[in-house]
């Protein structure tokens, strides 16, 4: 580890070695959060691709829809069960091996020659996705001193959000000008350079040195983490993790489906569909700040109105032919979820076990709301897809809104 322990100089150390320490920790913190910044990106890249990708692939709209689905599943499985069977392996090579193993798995898409191909690209997306969070998300008490691990974990934390609002436009407007395959070629150089940039920065940090009796063998562990998932869905974090079922899924229900929506109903352009969805993500940006600190008290009213922002932002798309202003509002609203939801947990004691648990919730929800959006395109129009995800924000607002008041730990 570093130099310096829990805020301790340690003896024959100068002000200047102190120094170089907390750059240094402060460096890896920040490489971390750059990581999960990557991770998510990769994983919605297709958001923004989707229409090129499957003429380039000869497939259906809706069935393009799977490469948001496959990875969403598989993370939602591969987070714990790696993070129990690799529990005495050190993080920072684990951390690094999915570094690298997203590195190739976006490069394999950007040169996949067919569909399956694909497909079976985003499935090692999923695995590293799942198994880089699931590691990552607890490293702010193992590289900075205790009074730090709130500043630091909300550093790794922002990584996730700027990528959540920004990562898909920006790789939108690549794709405009250079096409979708140069878009998973950036993506595959920017893991590469952030494996080279953890390497250099991640101090050791060893697993457990031993197991203990009661931990599970490798072949046991899917189904421990199943016993321990429908223990805890039995406590108070029941509401919460059946919210962010309703809402991410109605938002990626509508979402994996923006842009086709924009060229088809709303007849934009390459150029006006990735200033779009740049003004969604600046929006998005905004929303996560102003409800990060609205929800510090209560997190409920922040859910219940972000959830009203969505769904009349995605009801009025097929109807107001405003695309900018909905995308704006619809930016305000999901831009929030994320950091309202993750304090609602907080408040109601769900530790880390709820933690991991949200985390499963968030990746299923995203696997089932794209698979959901893709049968509706297919099976009715692109403008229903919208409706579906208003009306799951509209059910997530009643819901979150007649809820027992969120808890605070221990009450």
């Amino acid at each position: 580890m570093f130099p310096l322990v829990a805020g301790r100089k340690l003896a024959g150390m100068t002000m200047t070695d102190v120094s170089a320490a907390t750059r240094a920790r402060w460096l890896a913190v920040s490489s971390v959060a750059m990581g999960t910044f990557t991770i998510v990106t990769s994983e919605m890249l297709p958001v923004g691709l989707l229409t090129s990708i499957a003429a380039t692939l000869g497939v259906s709209e809706g069935a393009a829809g799977l490469m948001m689905s496959a990875p969403g599943l598989v993370a939602a499985v591969s987070a714990p069960v790696l993070a129990i069977t690799t529990r005495r392996l050190d993080r920072r090579v684990m951390l690094l091996g999915l570094m690298a193993l997203l590195a190739v798995a976006n490069l394999a898409g950007a040169f996949a020659p067919n569909y399956p191909v694909m497909l079976a690209a985003r499935v090692l997306t999923g695995v590293s996705i799942g198994g880089f969070w699931a590691f990552a998300a607890g490293l702010g008490p193992r590289l900075v001193p205790e009074g730090s691990v709130g500043r630091a974990t909300s550093i790794i934390l922002a990584g996730v959000s700027v990528a959540s609002v920004l990562g898909v436009p920006a790789a939108t407007f690549i794709s405009s000008f250079a096409g979708w395959r140069t878009a998973f070629i950036a993506m595959g150089v920017l893991a590469l350079v952030l494996l080279a940039l953890l390497a250099t920065t991640l101090p050791p940090l060893p697993g457990e040195s031993r197991a203990r009796a009661s931990d599970p063998l490798p072949h046991e562990a899917p189904a421990r983490a199943s016993q321990g998932a429908l223990t805890w869905l039995s406590g108070p974090l029941k509401v919460v993790l059946v919210l962010t079922v309703l809402i991410v899924s109605g938002h990626f229900a509508a979402y994996t489906y923006v842009r086709p929506f924009l060229e088809q109903v709303s007849h934009a352009g390459p150029a006006l569909v990735g200033t779009a969805l740049l003004l969604y993500g600046a929006a998005g940006v905004a929303g996560n700040f102003v409800a990060g600190a609205w929800a510090a008290k209560n997190p409920k009213p922040v859910l219940v109105t972000l959830a009203v922002l969505m769904a009349l932002a995605t009801a009025a798309l097929p109807l107001i032919d405003l695309p900018l202003i909905m995308l704006v509002v619809w930016g305000l609203g999901y831009g929030g979820v994320g950091v309202t939801l993750q304090l609602w947990i907080m408040r109601s004691g769900g530790g880390e076990m709820g933690t991991a648990l949200y985390v499963g919730a968030f990746n299923v929800s995203i696997a089932l709301g794209s698979f959901a959006g893709g049968r509706v395109v297919d099976g009715v129009s692109i403008s229903a897809v919208m409706w579906v995800g208003a009306a799951l924000a509209v059910v997530s607002a009643i819901v979150a809104g007649v809820s027992g008041r969120s808890r605070t730990t221990g009450s």
